[in-house]
């Protein structure tokens, strides 16, 4: 793991931060009375938020468990990992393949403060953890953690699960992907959810308000934005879709999932 661990006096407790209400919208402990108050007032104009982020984690579990199964990829690079919560990614692929090896990178202290739970390891597999910035594609791609941890030489499963939404226009996130992307070996693959804008009126807007009030700065795209990620790779099937709806199991599953519509896109996709 790289960096030095954060005391506990060093996480800025005074704002709201978006990993820690995340967990928050999933039922964990790990947040502040601040996150908490955030949260609520955004749950309060976006009633969907809570199973918008379930079904996003649950196509988390889904899209790694087809990786490591139907792929057969045994390495696996998550960023923007988050708060731990079981089960956390390495756990699923590793119930599937014993061996795969997993990277972790987050900018966030309180992630790095609880680094260790996402660093139990098969004795077959391995983990690592990598104090980073999706800013900074460049920074992550030649750490030296991921490189004794991961072959480059070899296909790797990239998860960005819930994260570019926080990339500004600005900060060009679609040449952030192309950069993480081009270092990684044909047969590898791209796994992007992303939050969508939601078509009642004033929806998002009020969702982006209270979010940059907080100093979060976050920003819904379009299903045809968030496919430009996906340029130049082979989109699996069904393709760019809301998250619950891609390969749900069984008939109930998939009943629920054309029931209900949540505004978040995701997808999984193979480097030719």
């Amino acid at each position: 793991m790289t960096g030095n661990r954060f005391r506990a006096d060093e996480i800025d407790t005074s704002k709201p931060h978006s990993a820690r209400m995340y967990d928050y919208f999933l039922g964990g402990k790990t947040h502040y009375a601040v996150d908490t108050h955030a949260a609520e007032q955004v749950e309060a104009v976006w009633p969907e938020v809570k199973p918008w982020t379930r079904a996003n984690r649950s196509f988390m579990h889904r899209a790694t468990r087809w990786l490591a199964g139907e792929a057969g990829i045994r390495q696996f690079l998550d960023i923007g990992t988050g708060i731990p919560t079981e089960p956390n990614l390495h756990q699923v692929a590793q119930e599937v393949a014993p061996s795969s090896r997993v990277v972790y990178a987050d900018n966030d202290p309180i992630v790095l403060a609880y680094a260790q739970a996402l660093l139990l390891s098969t004795p077959e597999g391995r983990t690592a953890y990598i104090h980073a910035d999706v800013s900074d594609p460049r920074a992550i791609m030649a750490s030296e953690d991921l490189a004794d941890t991961l072959d480059l030489s070899q296909p790797i499963a990239l998860s960005l699960n819930a994260i570019m939404h926080f990339i500004s226009d600005e900060q060009k996130p679609y040449e952030i992907v192309r950069q993480l992307v081009e270092p990684l070996a044909s047969g590898s693959y791209l796994v992007l959810s992303h939050g969508a804008l939601d078509p009642r009126p004033g929806v998002s807007d009020a969702v982006t308000t209270l979010y940059r009030s907080s100093g979060i700065h976050v920003q819904g795209r379009t299903q045809e934005q968030i496919l430009r990620f996906f340029d130049g790779l082979e989109l699996i099937d069904p393709g760019v879709v809301m998250p619950h709806r891609w390969k749900p199991g069984g008939e109930q599953a998939r009943a629920e999932a054309e029931a209900e519509e949540l505004w978040i896109f995701a997808g999984v996709a193979r480097k030719p």
